[in-house]
């Protein structure tokens, strides 16, 4: 068994198929088969049920892809490792955050891009489950999300903890006064905007079960999970919404009108997060350092 034979078999197994296997390895099937068989007799057992052209992984084989997986991964990584001690300070860093926490980020690559300015950013966005997909299938380096985070196997930064505020169209602004906060009891006269994860938990539940527990009731007209669309529809008059303070650093707010939450405990958590068992690029662990010795 080599490393060439386990990333036939892993290709294999996330194609299904030996002929798309083959197709995206760029080599012939009978070669490809001829593998398969080999990697079984020297272990004794099949590897996969067949059924037609479709294959479908036995116990055993199984237990042979996470450890070719992991395997590889470690590949990988000391071939990552091994390239940068050669070249020093240069490269892609690749991080991931969730829209709303972009504002901890960019001041970070402004600091980070003075002191290595051979180091290129490439960014991918998504929710807190979608960035954590990403790190565990190494496509990114780091992370920045909203907690509670459900999954496994990271190490994290804390960041600051940053507040919840009410965000509703500035035509509604009658309906306020001149007051600069706002209860929760007030806030339910409004109809609510809110952002909700597409997978797991995070601040559509911390926002519903405070209102539960002080005996609430909201009127919730949208549920959505990215930000921007959902203050795109506070400024054009549908709803009012909730979100953490930072989510609007960015934003002209010429059409809506922000206000501080009273009376209540709610809090937005995030973090920079990475995977516990990867190594960490000379860039990726300078990155974090710029998070632990600057303000956010």
């Amino acid at each position: 068994m080599d490393m060439k034979q386990l990333l036939y078999f892993c290709t294999i197994v996330e194609e299904g198929q030996i002929t798309r296997a083959a197709q995206k390895l760029h080599m012939a099937q009978p070669p490809l088969s001829q593998q398969l068989r080999q990697l079984e007799e020297e272990f004794g057992v099949k590897l996969f049920d067949r059924h037609g052209r479709k294959l479908e992984l036995t116990s055993p084989g199984k237990i042979l892809y996470k450890r070719a997986k992991d395997l590889l991964s470690q590949a990988s990584d000391t071939i990552e490792e091994v390239k940068e001690t050669a070249k020093g300070f240069k490269g892609v860093l690749a991080v991931g955050a969730n829209k709303s926490c972009f504002s901890h980020l960019s001041e970070k690559i402004r600091l980070f891009r003075r002191q290595y300015p051979l180091i290129t950013f490439k960014l991918r966005e998504g929710d807190t489950y979608y960035v954590t997909e990403l790190l565990k299938e190494r496509e990114i380096d780091l992370g920045i999300v909203r907690l509670p985070l459900a999954n496994e196997g990271f190490s994290m930064l804390p960041l600051p903890p940053e507040p919840y505020i009410f965000v509703l169209p500035r035509e509604w602004e009658s309906k306020i006064g001149s007051s600069r906060s706002i209860s929760l009891q007030h806030i339910i006269e409004f109809p609510l905007l809110l952002l909700h994860r597409i997978n797991g938990t995070g601040q559509f539940e911390l926002i519903v079960n405070e209102l539960k527990r002080k005996g609430l009731v909201p009127e919730i007209v949208c549920e959505c999970p990215d930000p921007s669309m959902l203050l795109s529809l506070v400024a054009n008059g549908v709803g009012a919404t909730i979100v953490p303070k930072s989510t609007l650093q960015s934003l002209q707010m010429t059409h809506m009108l922000s206000l501080e939450i009273k009376g209540t405990p709610l809090i937005s958590e995030s973090a920079l997060i990475w995977l516990s068992d990867r190594y960490l690029s000379k860039s990726a662990l300078r990155l974090i350092q710029t998070f632990e010795q600057q303000p956010v």
